[in-house]
């Protein structure tokens, strides 16, 4: 009777649920190593036998590590970002790339407008007022969300997905993005400053990396101005963390709703004490549907690698 054949190892590096490591355990012998120590301990102990790595944008492979693995042939970010893994390192080596691109992106833009609507409103501490027995007119009104100026940084899949549902709010768009998208009917910005100037909220969707550090700083918040509120859904890298927990403080920015940090994952300590930030643990992708979404386009792509044919999302 001839022997199974031997299953391909993955090396593991994001956390993962049991549930997703059991159906990822039926085609893949798995090394699973979700820490920084582990990491490097599993890289040295399985370099010989690692085919393939699973990710995700903000925690990476390294060109140092891609070096260390000789075998290595498919790269996967489980998510849509993947600005911590070294690509062109990865192309060098002809190792094959990509990404859960369109897995969570309603689970975002969900989680997006949930920020907005919670920031504006203030929601949040207007349930710490209740608690302690205030009513709601010792309270300053807050501002309504329909019918405000959104701008959106970053028009991709999720920025699309975020207007649509702005829409719902008869918010007015606009946005700014590396490129015009002419498919679109929403007002084109040709700089993150012109928006802010512009918008009544501003919502970041856009890629990570070098090329985004900082683009929301002083200038920017300052023109968003002391009625204005921004959210961030997309990087923490983006935001310049100092900047805003300052114009918090002065009241020159109203609001700020965010799931992304520069401290990840440690929580951003310049905001924690401040009652105009309403912040969440980088889990705006992160739902059970979502999450089944984004293991079942890794396996799809898997298995399309492994049996010699294109994956479906290359980077």
């Amino acid at each position: 009777m001839p022997r199974p054949p031997m299953l391909p190892t993955l090396l593991i590096l994001n956390p993962l649920s049991d549930q997703g490591l059991q159906r990822i355990g039926q085609d893949f012998q798995i090394v699973y190593a979700p820490t920084a120590e582990q990491r490097g301990a599993a890289i040295a102990s399985h370099a010989d036998a690692i085919r393939a790595v699973l990710t995700i944008g903000s925690i990476g492979l390294h060109a140092n590590e891609i070096a260390a693995l000789p075998k290595l042939e498919l790269v996967c970010a489980l998510g849509a970002g993947f600005e911590n893994i070294d690509v062109a390192a990865a192309r060098e080596r002809g190792i094959t790339v990509s990404n859960g691109a369109g897995t969570n992106d309603a689970c975002v833009a969900d989680h997006a407008m949930g920020l907005l609507l919670a920031t504006v409103r203030g929601i949040p501490q207007l349930g710490v007022a209740l608690h302690q027995g205030i009513w709601r007119d010792a309270l300053p009104l807050p501002p309504s969300v329909s019918g405000k100026r959104l701008g959106i940084i970053g028009l991709g899949t999720i920025g699309k997905q975020i207007a649509r549902r702005a829409a719902g709010f008869d918010m007015t768009i606009g946005y700014h993005n590396r490129s015009v998208r002419s498919e679109t009917p929403f007002a084109y910005f040709a700089s993150v400053l012109e928006l802010a100037q512009w918008a009544d909220f501003l919502v970041v969707a856009t890629p990570g990396g070098a090329a985004t550090r900082h683009l929301i700083n002083r200038p920017v918040l300052d023109a968003l101005g002391p009625q204005g509120f921004i959210v961030n859904i997309a990087r923490g890298s983006v935001i310049d963390t100092a900047a805003l927990a300052l114009a918090l403080r002065e009241g020159r920015v109203a609001g700020a709703g965010l799931d992304v940090y520069e401290s990840e994952p440690l929580p951003p300590a310049e905001l924690l004490d401040l009652p105009n930030a309403v912040l969440t643990p980088h889990v705006a992708g992160w739902s059970p549907e979502s999450v089944a979404e984004t293991v079942r386009l890794f396996l799809e792509n898997a298995r399309r690698h492994f049996s010699g044919q294109a994956v479906l999302t290359p980077i």
